[in-house]
């Protein structure tokens, strides 16, 4: 009977867990952010991050920040909280924190603000950020200077793209000659890549003879990297 009990007090607890905390698309974030008259929208990236550009009327609380649990505590856990990052990773980890401690109805958005921003959304702030970075001439010299490029986008607070570096360094060796393996910091090249159109990192752009022939997102193991360049070899 007692284990009977706590089976039928799981089941009855899903579907409040399921509405307490749940990632949903830059569309659906969009359209129920403007339904809700009450809502707290939190953006937890860095101040440096919000500074460069962020949703209208969001507030920055960074995640990675001593004082995040102190800052969330001020606020009201009886309305809905919508919660973004840069491309989902922070965001996730602070909807579970919120729904952690009490918060009744917690929106995560998948794909954050690089999503957003690559889809063409209003944003604010992002005039003060100014042109960085590559230009899309240079970048262009960079896929026709071989026939086979292969462009990593990566950022340092990317876990996956960290993980990879060895992996690409050693074969932008092993493929001199053959192929070309560059490298592209996100943080500096942000206009760059929204113009690429890449909406989430890590991000690996295969050309050959100047022309993209392949998108892979996410982590990649070895084999998986030789396998796409020697697809185009």
């Amino acid at each position: 009977m007692r284990i009977t009990h706590i089976l039928t007090t799981i089941l009855l607890s899903l579907p409040f867990a399921l509405h307490a905390q749940k990632q949903i698309t830059t569309e659906e974030f969009e359209k129920q952010l403007a339904k809700s008259g009450s809502a707290q929208l939190l953006d937890v990236r860095t101040p440096e991050e919000y500074e460069e550009g962020h949703l209208a009327k969001a507030a920055n609380v960074d995640y990675k920040s001593p004082d995040f649990k102190e800052k969330i505590a001020k606020l009201d856990k009886n309305k809905p909280v919508f919660v973004y990052c840069l491309s989902g990773g922070r965001s996730a980890a602070a909807a579970t924190a919120l729904h952690e401690n009490g918060f009744n109805e917690v929106y995560d958005m998948k794909g954050g603000y690089l999503k957003w921003n690559t889809s063409g959304k209003a944003v604010e702030g992002a005039n003060k950020a100014g042109v960085k970075g590559m230009s899309k001439s240079e970048f262009n010299k960079i896929i026709t200077s071989e026939n086979v490029v292969l462009v990593d986008i990566h950022a340092k607070w990317c876990l996956p793209c960290v993980k990879m570096l060895p992996t690409v360094e050693k074969l932008q060796k092993e493929y001199a000659g053959k192929a070309k393996i560059e490298t592209i910091e996100f943080d500096p090249n942000k206009a760059l890549v929204k113009e690429l159109r890449v909406d989430e990192i890590p991000a690996f752009l295969l050309y050959k003879n100047g022309k993209l022939v392949k998108l892979k997102n996410g982590y990649m193991e070895e084999k998986e990297f030789r396998a796409l360049l020697d697809s185009q070899l």
